[in-house]
């Protein structure tokens, strides 16, 4: 090979090692290039917060703990009570209102005379009875004296069964005049010594509270005119009306959180002890019926409620909802770090991407994009501050 040659060779060696070369060059600064602006874009995304400013706005920190959370379903309903519970007081008696011994919202208890009636057909009534009662004594001794006389063959037979019918029907007279006065609340035994009464007392069937007066002094009533209505409050009840697409996830023994509209800052509980088997249909909706844990005085039958009806539970990452934000269409929280610049402390924030899952009484599940490091705190509030200052900075670096 002549020395032209060699040299040519050489010459292509040579162009080919620092054409190589250039490009590996080219490569780590393309690289390197990559990795600067990842640092400038998470440094553009970050929010410093000097130690004075932490403290003023209250940033509480913490790592991202497991919390059991409820799935839910909400729903609107009223207070109500039983049947069982409730009374809607007559009289026995048509007659006129003597006396009137209660007012609305008075508490009374069962068998509590709450009103008096008289009329003439109550003295009719005692007088009536009582000498049907004096009429059966003395035809129960007669009956005993005919039966006696007749067992000795000394008596008439006939004489014996005449007497004997004639008791048997005073007897069953006397004992329906009795179940009247029973019904009218009167003591039978002193009507039977003479004693007769003026007036009948209306006596409240239940333990509870006046709902309503209905009656006056002097009005005369029918026996079917309702004179009181009487409601037990110890009884009320969450009445809550289920939509038909929720129906399936509410079962017995569920838990039940509620406020009533005139005191909406308590929160009350209650468990389900009854799912309505029937649809309402306008709206097409099923009754479900829980038993408040504890019951309050100002809770009244009838007032609105509203409630979330507690279906399934689940533990999942949570934070407060003051920790997570949501901003064009994508939701974060904010990790943090505590620094120090020039002997003062400063603490950054940064955002970081998430889903959301179950709402509960102010915490939110959140689902991770990717793994939090070991030991990584975030802020559990402040996070609407926290984005709105991060975008103050990207707007005054672009200007």
């Amino acid at each position: 090979m002549n020395k032209s040659n060699l040299y040519i060779i050489l010459l292509a060696v040579l162009a080919s090692v620092f054409t190589a070369c250039g490009e590996i060059n080219s490569d780590e600064k393309e690289q390197e290039a990559t990795e600067l602006a990842g640092v400038a874009e998470a440094e553009e995304n970050m929010v410093h917060l000097s130690e004075l400013k932490f403290n003023s706005l209250g940033m509480k920190l913490d790592t991202l703990s497991l919390r059991f959370l409820s799935e839910s379903v909400e729903a609107n309903g009223q207070l109500e009570v039983p049947p069982q519970h409730e009374a809607s007081v007559t009289a026995v008696l048509g007659g006129n209102i003597g006396s009137i011994e209660v007012i609305e919202g008075d508490q009374v208890s069962k068998n509590q005379t709450i009103a008096f009636l008289s009329h003439p057909n109550l003295t009719k009534v005692q007088t009536e009875y009582v000498r049907l009662y004096q009429r059966m004594l003395y035809l129960d001794h007669e009956f005993k004296r005919q039966a006696r006389l007749y067992d000795e063959k000394v008596g008439s037979g006939q004489t014996y069964q005449q007497t004997k019918a004639e008791y048997e029907s005073v007897k069953a007279e006397v004992k329906g005049y009795e179940a009247q006065l029973n019904q009218l609340n009167l003591d039978v035994e002193q009507i039977q010594d003479g004693d007769i009464y003026s007036s009948v007392p209306v006596v409240s069937p239940i333990d509870g509270y006046i709902e309503k007066v209905q009656i006056q002094i002097g009005q005369y009533v029918d026996p079917q005119t309702i004179m009181f209505e009487i409601v037990d409050n110890e009884h009320v009840h969450a009445d809550l009306m289920v939509f038909e697409k929720d129906v399936h996830k509410v079962k017995r023994g569920q838990s039940i959180s509620f406020t009533v509209q005139s005191v909406p800052d308590q929160i009350l509980t209650a468990t389900i002890y009854s799912v309505g088997k029937q649809f309402e249909q306008n709206p097409r909706a099923v009754h479900v019926h829980g038993e408040i844990d504890q019951k309050e005085n100002f809770l009244i039958p009838g007032m609105y409620i509203n409630g979330t009806i507690h279906t399934s539970e689940t533990k999942a990452f949570a934070l407060p909802e003051n920790a997570i934000v949501e901003d064009e269409g994508k939701t974060y929280l904010f990790t943090a770090e505590q620094q120090e610049e020039n002997g003062n402390t400063e603490w950054s924030f940064t955002p970081v991407e998430i889903m959301t899952g179950i709402e509960e009484d102010g915490w939110v599940e959140v689902k991770l994009l990717e793994p939090l490091p070991d030991g990584a705190r975030v802020a559990w509030n402040n996070a609407y501050y926290l984005i709105s200052e991060m975008k103050k900075s990207q707007t005054s670096d672009d200007d």
